[in-house]
């Protein structure tokens, strides 16, 4: 499932991924040829030394003051290859300055050789259970070099452009990548080259397309529904809406079906006043409420009569709230929506569960994005999105 592989691509960085060559079609016993491919750009030439390599980065990020001591502190001291490993002859590193970051650069003139080892790796961590394995690589090559970015940001800007033609490898059959980007065979069987930069921070690839509206989408494919989106949950009342959330999502072991307004001093729900002024049919609240002790884990639940109403009048409350620093309150919750459900939290655990359920967030900042993997979705209110990513806080 979709939604599945983009959370367990953004669970963890790999220990070690490796990358490979964008132009290589038909993988031969000896080094690439010199000279570059028709489709390449005329400056892409393979890199044969180091300052080759270095200089064929410059064209993309920053990448100063290259070294080759192999003591350099630039390097981390753990999960990289050195000179004699993978098919590398030589190991270098550089600074990109723009994405205030280092690069370890490897030659690697035997790029099959070092795809395969690539792929040996990939294959013995994933035996072992490491299922992120190649999921969030930082790792790029050219025809004839690699190189490792330790900042996100400075991948995006190799592989990103247009005219790039570096890639990232990777030998996982459980990443996914996104709808606009490039999937290519590598020179190994079971691995592809790709332009996608997945993260955990959001820092990785930007979305590529428009905001997706599905109500206007065409007819149905092969394994989803008519819209092409998965779609967003629904229930016919509160005791169908509690038995979609709970109990592994939200915990109702204790809730309260009421129109009164409860909120506390640590969970303050999206909707402020009668619930029926902001389109909710139905209402509840799960977790302690106050008494003797103060009141934790608060949620709520909502059945909908007027999904518009209830999103314009929590965008004005979002805005409000954002005006004075552009965050929201920490106790403040996030309105998740359905068809015609919602629920409000605070609580980014329960948010996750609810992502994995199809709920949408209602996003209303002002120029906001998803990175790419993440659904994109039209709200129904001008000025807002719907979308299971979140900024980190």
């Amino acid at each position: 499932m979709r939604l599945q592989r983009i959370f367990a691509a953004t669970a963890a960085l790999a220990a070690l991924t490796t990358l490979a060559t964008a132009c290589e079609d038909s993988p031969t016993s000896g080094p690439p040829a010199a000279s570059p491919s028709a489709s390449a750009p005329a400056t892409a030439s393979p890199a044969a030394t180091l300052a080759g390599a270095q200089a064929h980065v410059q064209q993309y990020t920053s990448c100063e003051d290259l070294s080759t001591d192999p003591n350099d502190s630039r390097v981390p001291l753990s999960g990289f290859i050195g000179a004699g490993d993978w098919g590398i002859t030589e190991r270098g590193v550089c600074t990109d300055k723009k994405a205030r970051g280092e690069i370890v650069l490897f030659l690697t003139p035997d790029v099959k050789a070092f795809q395969q080892a690539a792929k040996d790796h990939a294959a013995k961590l994933l035996a072992e259970g490491r299922d992120d394995t190649d999921l969030a690589s930082r790792l790029v090559v050219g025809k004839t070099f690699a190189l490792t970015a330790l900042e996100t940001a400075t991948a995006v800007s190799l592989v990103d452009p247009p005219n790039s033609d570096l890639r990232i490898l990777s030998c996982n059959p459980n990443v996914f990548v996104p709808e606009g980007f490039k999937k290519e065979k590598a020179l190994v069987e079971g691995c592809f080259l790709t332009d996608y930069v997945n993260s955990a921070d959001g820092q990785g690839s930007p979305h590529r397309g428009a905001v997706r509206d599905p109500s206007t989408e065409g007819a149905a494919k092969p394994g989803q529904p008519s819209t092409g989106s998965p779609g967003l949950p629904s229930a016919g009342s509160i005791a169908e809406l509690k038995q979609l959330v709970s109990p592994h999502t939200v915990d109702c072991t204790k809730m309260t079906v009421t129109d009164e307004h409860i909120q506390s001093i640590d969970y303050m729900p999206v909707v402020d006043g009668p619930p029926s002024a902001w389109g909710v049919q139905q209402r509840a609240v799960c977790g302690e409420l106050g008494g003797e002790q103060r009141a934790h884990n608060l949620n709520w639940l909502d059945t909908v009569s007027d999904m518009k109403t209830l999103q314009t009048k929590a965008k004005a409350a979002q805005l409000a709230d954002l005006k004075d620093d552009g965050r929201l309150k920490a106790t403040a919750s996030k309105l998740l929506v359905g068809t015609n459900i919602a629920v409000e939290t605070n609580n980014a655990n329960v948010r996750r569960g609810l992502y994995q359920l199809q709920f949408l967030y209602l996003n209303c900042e002002t120029g906001f994005t998803a990175p790419a993997g993440h659904r994109l979705e039209k709200a129904q209110v001008e000025g807002c999105v719907l979308t299971n990513y979140e900024r980190p806080s």
